[in-house]
């Protein structure tokens, strides 16, 4: 059977500068993002549900993740994130959904309407 790819895109508000950008950066100054991100898992269909995992499923996991680390914090104070640029994000998410998310294929951050990254973990 082949694979297919199932995604579920995310959302979360929070400040943020990045600490080694040149001086009169604008991202050198705190701001804030409507950051969004989509957890894509890649994998065979079950032949019973029809599906690689139940969304309902896949938000229980992201879920608290966004609510006790990223929702509403500034992105500089967490953990792992001290200069936290999309990229440094992605691969944040990545190590934190990665241990319950063994389908995981890709995150892509959203920092913008019109710029994202994507990260499919590390090389094999």
């Amino acid at each position: 059977m082949e694979e297919i790819e199932l995604s579920k895109t995310f959302g979360f508000e929070a400040a943020h500068f990045l600490p080694n950008v040149p001086e009169g950066h604008k991202c050198k100054r705190m701001h804030g993002h409507s950051f969004r991100f989509s957890v894509s898992l890649k994998g065979k269909i079950d032949p019973h549900t029809g599906w690689i995992m139940d969304f309902g499923e896949l938000k229980g996991i992201v879920k608290p993740i966004i609510t006790e680390s990223l929702d509403h914090y500034v992105l500089n104070d967490v953990p792992g994130l001290e200069n936290p640029t999309s990229e440094n994000l992605a691969v944040w998410l990545w190590n934190h959904l990665k241990p319950n998310l063994p389908l995981l294929d890709k995150i892509t951050v959203y920092e913008t309407c019109s710029s994202s990254c994507v990260y499919s973990g590390p090389k094999k």
